[in-house]
């Protein structure tokens, strides 16, 4: 049971990483690197300021501010300067690895004897994991209330058409640059969100933290997607949470059946790959299923 509550505890706090990825990603159609360096970055940002003797969310607020900052500077860097999508989020997300060390002044800061958005708050004298569970919970649904919210509003549809069909939305008089430096910006404030939260959990903030983010971010968008579906935003919101605390799942159970640690990318890349090349074998396997009828 131990081993349950802590798995979705991290699950929801890797959800936030889950949804700003499923905003570039799905939304926008872009494969945004910045993530990489937008999820040190919030938890480098939240610790900086929590050692300095700031509130816990006052950390994860300039966090957030500062993971928009990364998206405004990738979506200047696509939209003005002509640069490709993925090679701007790359070009960021190496800027980024010096930022951080620069915030941090080391490679690792550690939060010992620190209050944390965990520690402050102890609901009903719970433990760690139960109080992570909670608040990760709350804080999860609250960002998706507010993305349903936004998205179903004049500006949010504007975002999400720029996405699905750019052509149709620059001849209704709408700015698709000023649109997708919008996205760039709300999906790298929900990454350092979670970013400083992974921070707070785990106790410190190390400027490697953001090393395979993405390909994490993308295995919880595609489980989600495939369990549990795409009818509509709203169901897309819940399948990538669902999908976030899957992986949180999967990993864990790989790790107790024996799986060293250091193979945990590898793992995660092979399984990114295969569900993105689902559809693909699924055609393939109805067409030899025919073809032997």
């Amino acid at each position: 049971m131990d081993l349950v509550i802590a798995t979705v505890s991290q699950g929801m706090l890797w959800a936030l990483l889950a949804i700003g990825v499923y905003l570039t990603f799905r939304v926008l159609d872009i494969a945004d690197l910045t993530v990489e360096g937008s999820f040190p970055l919030g938890a480098a940002t939240a610790a900086t300021m929590i050692v300095a003797g700031a509130h816990p969310l006052m950390a994860i607020l300039a966090a957030c501010l500062a993971g928009m900052l990364a998206g405004v500077v990738t979506g200047f860097l696509c939209t003005k300067l002509k640069i490709p999508a993925l090679l701007a989020g790359i070009l960021t997300m190496i800027a980024l690895y010096s930022v951080n060390l620069r915030i941090m002044g080391k490679a690792n800061l550690p939060l010992l004897q620190q209050d944390t958005v965990f520690t402050i708050w102890t609901v009903g004298g719970l433990d760690k994991s139960l109080t992570t569970l909670v608040i990760g919970t709350i804080i999860v649904l609250v960002v998706a209330l507010l993305n349903y919210w936004f998205f179903g509003t004049e500006l949010g549809t504007a975002v999400r058409a720029t996405g699905f069909n750019p052509h149709m939305i620059r001849a209704n008089g709408i700015n698709t640059d000023n649109m997708i430096v919008l996205g760039l910006l709300l999906s790298n404030g929900l990454v350092a969100i979670s970013g400083a939260l992974v921070a707070q959990s785990n106790g410190f903030a190390d400027v490697g933290m953001g090393v395979g983010t993405i390909v994490i971010g993308l295995a919880s968008v595609i489980i989600g997607e495939v369990l549990f579906g795409t009818r509509s935003f709203k169901n897309c919101l819940i399948s990538v949470i669902l999908g976030s605390i899957v992986y949180r799942a999967v990993i864990a159970i790989v790790l107790q059946m024996g799986m060293p640690p250091n193979d945990l990318k590898l793992f995660t890349a092979i399984l990114v790959a295969l569900a993105l090349s689902l559809p693909l074998l699924q055609a393939r396997w109805n067409k030899f299923r025919k073809g032997v009828h």
